[in-house]
């Protein structure tokens, strides 16, 4: 079974980008798919400010991602960009890291302004980390994604239709390079 790791780079909880990723992850786990989640934020600060590589603190998390056929990486967007918090993790793994598992980016803002900073800030960053297989982003709104008073999260059905179509593709994706490998490396 394919696994898919989420990572949250929200510096606050609860966050609309952590509503976003719980629904992805919901969806996942409906078909099927073995899911775990990265809140960066949990992480030693100690050890990303001080860009402590080798950690020990931070080998679940880089153990998580090493055993994922996909990733959700997902940030808010602070002065078109994704957070610092979610950069300084980004900065302490290994080099092409991210070499070989389908990554599916998605950004929460303000406003429709920051759209285009998953393709000119975020994918540049997991490039350089290995990622070949980048599908389109999904970007929320914040007004998209309406917080409950049970600490919930309401998702508007045009970023829930969105997300829907991208989580399909990622696990479309997942499958056919899973199949591939396979044939390519016979058990």
């Amino acid at each position: 079974m394919a696994k898919i790791v989420a990572i949250a780079g929200s510096p606050s909880h609860p966050s609309r980008t952590y509503g976003i990723v719980e629904y992805a992850l919901n969806l996942l786990a409906q078909n099927k798919f073995e899911t775990d989640f990265i809140s960066v934020r949990d992480l030693p600060s100690e050890d990303l400010i001080f860009g402590r590589y080798d950690s020990p603190a931070l080998e679940p998390a880089k153990a998580l991602i090493q055993d994922a056929s996909g990733l959700i990486v997902a940030t808010p967007v602070y002065k078109a960009a994704y957070t610092g918090v979610l950069k300084s993790f980004l900065d302490l793994l290994p080099p092409k890291f991210l070499s070989g598992k389908v990554i599916l980016p998605i950004a929460t803002g303000g406003t429709i302004a920051h759209l285009l900073s998953i393709d000119y800030a975020l994918k540049p960053v997991l490039s350089e980390l290995g990622a070949e297989y980048l599908l389109n982003g999904v970007y929320g709104v914040d007004k998209q994604i309406q917080r409950q008073e049970n600490g919930g999260f309401l998702l508007d059905e045009e970023i829930k239709q969105r997300l829907q179509k991208s989580v399909h593709d990622l696990e479309q994706t997942v499958e056919q390079i899973s199949n591939l490998t396979e044939k390519l490396i016979p058990a």
